[in-house]
Parts: structure tokens; C-alpha cells; sequence
């Protein structure tokens, strides 16, 4: 399933969430080399977030293969702004047009309930938290962490809390057996929050999906919304979207 809009109008341009889908793609271009290989492995490297080296419990020199052609040597100096650097850092030209597409689905409507400064502030903030819980699961990890779905499970944990029944409008594929749907967004979201659960479960600290980062940034976003949120524009909100 594949979600593809909602029925839930903005009140004003959603300038952050525009720049912030602009930062990512342009971070992409100009220091990740569009994932050339070299390049892409020397941002993962400098930029991302490796649990284990960030704590200081890995032994200096330690090599970690991201390809047949470019490794991480570990060890060489923990930097502090990793857990915000990690958040803009893509590993694929589909994880990053996934999170796009993801943010600016939710994104906008989010940010219209707090404003521009708050929201970029809750969306660094949910980011954060993301890499801490993915960091706290997982402290012997030496497998980069890169992406913006942590921040962004906030944003998609904010949205469930604010407009838990407006609708959203989903593609559903099944072999080759292509549907529309509408659901509460409540139920998509929910079933989405379930499979980061059980795959964390499944597969806690290992490569490939980062699921405890997005199970504390949904998490984070949830509790976090109601210090963030003007309720004066979720009630104007409210009033304008279609619900299920």
C-alpha cells in the first residue's frame, strides 16, 4: 500500500517543509555525488551516524564494508553533530525520493499547525530522538545510519495525534491487481507504526532498515505535538479536511 494524498488542505505555503525537501536533495547532489560509489561511502562515513563509534566502543581502525569498492575505517573521531548530519544523508535515489515523498505528504500539514520556526524545530527535535533510540537499541552497531524517515516518523506521529480520521487516499498493489483506497489515517499510519514495531523485533540492530529510529520518532512526534501545536490552526484545519 502506497499512500498518494490526503483530503486535508493547507492554510499557508509550507515553506520549511519545501526547504527541508530542497536541503535533502541538494545534499544528495553536492556532497553525496548523486550515490557514486567513492562519494557516497566517504558522506556515509564523515556524516552518518555509527552507534558504536559515536559511543566510543569501537577499537580504532576498524573497517566496515559499504560496498565490493569503499569501507568505513572506524574510530578515527566521534563527532557530535552526527545524529543531525545522519538525518539528511541518503543511502539510494529510492530512500530518498521515498522520504520525500513521505514528508511532503505529511509535512505540510503538520507544519501548518505550529508555524515555520516551531516546526522546524519539532522536526530536528523528532530526528534527534530517532537517532538516540536507534543509538540506546543498538549501542555496539557499526552499521552507518542515514535518513530523514526518523524525523519524519515524528511528523507522521504528529499528523496521527492531529488528524487521526482525516482521510488519505492509498494505491494498493497486490500481484497484478491495482486498487484505490481511502482510509482514516488513524488506520495507515497505525499499520505502518505496527510493522516498524515487528521489524524492529525481528531484527533489532541490524543492517538495512533503521525500524527503532522510526519507532522513536513517531513516538517522539506523538508526545511532542502538544507542546508544538497552535490550536487556533488545527481547529481551522479541522474544519476544512474530509474525514473517513
Amino acid at each position: 500500500m502506497f499512500p498518494y494524498r490526503d483530503d486535508n488542505p493547507t492554510l499557508a505555503t509550507p515553506v520549511v517543509t519545501m526547504l527541508l525537501i530542497g536541503l535533502n536533495a541538494a545534499v544528495w547532489v553536492l556532497v553525496q555525488g548523486m550515490g557514486g560509489d567513492a562519494t557516497l561511502a566517504r558522506s556515509v562515513c564523515e556524516l552518518g551516524l555509527i552507534p558504536a563509534e559515536y559511543l566510543g566502543r569501537v577499537i580504532p581502525g576498524t573497517t566496515v564494508p559499504l560496498s565490493p569498492t569503499a569501507s568505513c575505517v572506524l574510530g578515527v573521531g566521534r563527532h557530535w553533530y552526527a545524529p543531525v548530519t545522519s538525518m539528511f544523508l541518503h543511502g539510494g535515489w529510492f530512500h530518498l525520493i521515498g522520504n520525500m515523498w513521505f514528508l511532503w505528504l505529511f509535512g505540510n500539514n503538520v507544519e501548518d499547525s505550529m508555524g515555520r520556526l516551531r516546526y522546524l524545530a519539532f522536526y530536528l527535535l523528532c530526528g534527534v530522538a530517532a537517532a538516540a533510540m536507534q543509538t540506546a537499541v543498538s549501542p555496539s552497531s557499526i552499521v552507518p545510519m542515514v535518513g530523514a524517515s526518523g524525523a519524519i516518523s515524528g511528523v507522521m506521529g504528529a499528523y496521527v495525534i492531529l488528524y487521526p480520521r482525516v482521510r488519505v487516499h492509498m494505491l494498493v498493489v497486490l500481484f497484478v491487481f491495482v486498487t484505490r483506497i481511502a482510509v482514516p489515517a488513524y488506520l495507515m499510519l497505525g499499520y505502518w507504526f505496527l510493522l516498524q514495531l515487528l521489524g524492529g523485533t525481528a531484527a533489532p540492530g541490524e543492517g538495512g532498515v533503521a525500524f527503532w529510529a522510526h519507532v522513536g520518532g513517531f513516538v517522539a512526534g506523538a508526545l511532542l505535538i502538544s507542546l508544538f501545536k497552535d490550536p487556533e490552526l488545527v481547529r481551522k484545519h479541522r474544519a476544512l479536511a474530509q474525514y473517513v
